[in-house]
């Protein structure tokens, strides 16, 4: 069995069944054409006014004013969050018997 929709259709004055045509494909992809090319860079320009519109003008940009986008600290980062749960799973450097002694040799100087 196969499923109808319908719609009202005011110059008919009647309902209609919904026709379901596949959309056009060049319009139907248009929305993703940045994956596959350079569009995202059309009209582009940097904070200061410059002209970066096409991949290798960004690029110019960014090794000229010495800058990088982040993908470029992906893996700093994720050797960086190793540490962090590295440091608070296992404690750290700072251990309990190293606040202790700190705070009773803050606590003698008064």
């Amino acid at each position: 069995m196969t499923r109808r929709s319908y719609v009202y259709d005011e110059q008919l004055g009647r309902m209609v069944e919904r026709t379901r045509e596949p959309p056009q494909r060049a319009n139907a992809l248009n929305h993703l054409g940045g994956l596959w090319g350079d569009r995202h860079y059309d009209g582009m320009r940097a904070t200061d006014g410059e002209d970066i519109s096409s991949r290798k003008k960004h690029r110019e940009y960014m090794k000229r004013h010495g800058v990088t986008t982040a993908d470029d600290f992906k893996d700093t980062w994720a050797r960086a969050r190793e540490k962090r749960d590295d440091y608070y799973t296992r404690g750290g450097t700072v251990r309990r018997q190293d606040i202790v002694a700190t705070i009773e040799r803050l606590q003698s100087r008064r």
